[in-house]
């Protein structure tokens, strides 16, 4: 008999790499939670506009709108998913765009994809317990 873990959480991720798309799939669904992927922000966007998703995260230069543009559109309709930012590149200026737009953190890859999950799990718990 097959059995079935309880996901962790659903997380919308926008990636426009494969391989790096790939990754994050893999690491995060070994870390117990369903992924769905974008590769463009136009179709992160319905998604976040048409589904529940526990948390999203965005690479700040994804096909078509920025990060920051894409989470300024999830915020007029969702003030409470957590937003992370885990981009390639970062300077001050964009962290604080991408903050003040209404993101949580930012994170820089590929370091750090253990102080990754455990920002998500943080702020995925600080959201449910937000909601109860």
């Amino acid at each position: 008999m097959e059995s079935r873990l309880i996901s962790k959480g659903r997380i919308l991720c926008t990636e426009d790499d494969p391989d790096s798309r790939d990754m994050l799939v893999m690491t995060l669904e070994t870390a117990g939670y369903e992924v769905v992927c974008a590769a463009d922000s136009s179709l992160a966007l319905q998604l976040a506009e048409h589904q529940h998703f526990d948390l999203c995260l965005l690479d700040n230069w994804a096909n078509g709108l920025t990060g920051v543009e894409l989470t300024e559109r999830i915020r007029a309709f969702n003030k409470r998913m957590p937003i992370i930012f885990y981009s390639g590149v970062c300077t001050e200026d964009e962290e604080q765009k991408a903050l003040n737009a209404g993101a949580q953190r930012y994170l820089i890859k590929p370091d750090g994809i253990a102080d990754l999950v455990a920002e998500m799990e943080k702020l995925i718990q600080k959201s449910k317990s937000a909601a109860a």
